[in-house]
C-alpha cells in the first residue's frame, strides 16, 4: 500500500470558467491556469502520481507545453490512470477538500465524483469530496483564490 497527497492553489480572475472536479460552476469569476485550471483534479492527479512515486504534474503535464493550454482535466486525469495501470497500481481510496469562501460547492459535489470515477474507472464508494470555507481568512478567505487538498491509497497489483 501507498500513500499519496496532492496540493493545488490558482487564483480567481474575470474572464475564466469556473471549473471543479470537471463540473462548470456559474460564478462571476474563473481560475487563471494554462490548462482549465481546475484545482480539485489537480490536487487528486498529484496524490495519485505522488503515491506512485512518478514525480508530480508538473513533470507530466508541464505549463509550457502548448499541447495543454486549456485543456480538460479530467483528460489529465485519464492519463494519470493509465500510468498507474501501467506501474500496477490500483486506487483504493480518495478524499479531497475544495477550499473557497464562495461559491457553495455542495450542489454539485455528486457530478465531480461522478466525473472522477468515469475517468479513473473506480466505484463511487472510493471517493468522498468535500468542501469548506476559512472563515473568510487567508487568500481562499477573501476570495482571492481556491485551493484543493487530496490524499489517496494505491494497492499494487502484483
Amino acid at each position: 500500500m501507498r500513500v499519496g497527497l496532492g496540493y493545488d492553489v490558482h487564483k480567481l480572475v474575470e474572464n475564466r470558467d469556473l471549473i471543479l472536479g470537471g463540473v462548470h460552476i456559474p460564478y462571476e469569476k474563473g481560475l487563471l491556469g494554462h490548462s482549465d485550471a481546475d484545482v480539485l483534479i489537480h490536487a487528486i492527479m498529484d496524490s495519485l502520481i505522488g503515491a506512485a512515486a512518478l514525480g508530480d504534474i508538473g513533470k507530466h503535464f508541464p505549463d509550457t507545453d502548448d499541447k495543454y493550454k486549456g485543456i480538460s482535466s479530467i483528460k489529465l486525469l485519464e492519463h494519470v490512470k493509465t500510468l498507474l495501470d501501467l506501474n500496477n497500481y490500483a486506487i483504493g481510496n480518495i478524499d479531497a477538500t475544495i477550499i473557497a469562501q464562495k461559491p457553495k460547492m455542495a450542489p454539485y459535489i455528486n457530478d465531480m465524483i461522478t466525473n472522477i470515477c468515469k475517468a479513473l474507472n473506480i466505484n463511487k464508494s472510493q471517493i468522498n469530496i468535500k468542501a469548506t470555507t476559512e472563515e473568510g481568512l487567508g487568500f481562499t478567505g477573501n476570495g482571492e483564490g481556491i485551493s484543493s487538498q487530496s490524499i489517496c491509497l494505491l494497492v499494487s497489483k502484483k
